[in-house]
C-alpha cells in the first residue's frame, strides 16, 4: 500500500477492529478457544475496548462494543471489520493522500490517539494512526 512514497517502508498494519455485541463472550472466544492473549484495554466512557492477539505476533484484533458505536457519526459499516494502519507522520501522510485525490477526514483526537480515516474507492473507511 503506497500512502506516501518516502514513508512507504514505515507503514505498518496495526490492528483490525471487530465490532462486537458481547465483548466478554468475544474476549473469551479469542483467548480460551483460539489461544490468543489480551494485549491491552482502554476505556471509552463506560465501555471497555480490548485488544487480543497471539503472544508472539504484533497483530491484534480490537474488540469494540457495538453499543459504543450506536450513534455512528461517520456511518461506518459496522458489520465489516475495520483495518487500522500506523504511519510515522500523520500530517504528512494525510496531506499526501489528499494530494492524490484520496478522501480523508481531518486529523482528530479519538480517545487520546490522534488519527484520521481514509476512504477507499468503494467507500470503506480505514483508520490511520501515528505510531
Amino acid at each position: 500500500m503506497e500512502l506516501v512514497e518516502k514513508e512507504q517502508e514505515k507503514v505498518k498494519l496495526g490492528y483490525v477492529v471487530l465490532y462486537v455485541t458481547d465483548p466478554a463472550a468475544c474476549l473469551s472466544f479469542w483467548t480460551e478457544k483460539l489461544g490468543m492473549v489480551e494485549k491491552g484495554s482502554k476505556q471509552a466512557g463506560p465501555f471497555s475496548i480490548t485488544k487480543v492477539g497471539f503472544a508472539d505476533q504484533e497483530f491484534s484484533f480490537e474488540l469494540v462494543p457495538l453499543e459504543l458505536m450506536k450513534n455512528n457519526p461517520n456511518n461506518l459499516d459496522l458489520a465489516t471489520p475495520s483495518i487500522a494502519f500506523y504511519v510515522p507522520n500523520l500530517q504528512e501522510v494525510n496531506a499526501g493522500l489528499k494530494s492524490k485525490g484520496v478522501q480523508v477526514t481531518d486529523i482528530s483526537d479519538h480517545g487520546g490517539l490522534m488519527s484520521f480515516a481514509m476512504i477507499d474507492n468503494e467507500g470503506r473507511a480505514f483508520a490511520v494512526l501515528e505510531g
